[in-house]
């Protein structure tokens, strides 16, 4: 049985918790669920949190998958974004999840990434 961390295929608990950084090696945030289309098979999306101390302020991300590239040298996922258009980026409070079923929502997500809905 292969274990190492090279594996090309990885179970979902083993990604969530895992960080994100931006191309220049900041951590800008963690993935805390993945958002996988169930007729399709297909990862649709990284929530990522982001910010706030201790889980207060924290906000929450939906990164469309296909922005993500695993870095096995960081042990990590790179997103190429800056933190200010991170900040700016679609998303919401931890209290309040989004309707991900609503593809006028997740086109609007895909479109501030510039990529192709995943459903397409």
């Amino acid at each position: 049985m292969q274990t190492t961390s090279n594996a090309r295929l990885i179970s979902s608990d083993k990604v969530e918790g895992t960080t994100v950084y931006n191309p220049s090696g900041d951590k800008v945030g963690s993935i805390s669920n993945v958002m996988i289309d169930k007729l399709s098979g297909k990862v649709a999306y990284a929530d990522m949190s982001f910010g706030g101390f201790l889980g207060i302020g924290n906000r929450h991300h939906p990164l469309p998958w296909s922005v993500l590239k695993y870095n096995t040298d960081m042990d990590g996922y790179v997103v190429n974004i800056d933190k200010e258009k991170l900040e700016k980026a679609p998303s919401y409070d931890a209290t309040d999840r989004p309707n991900w079923e609503d593809q006028t929502w997740g086109k609007q997500v895909h479109s501030y990434y510039n990529v192709t809905p995943y459903w397409l």
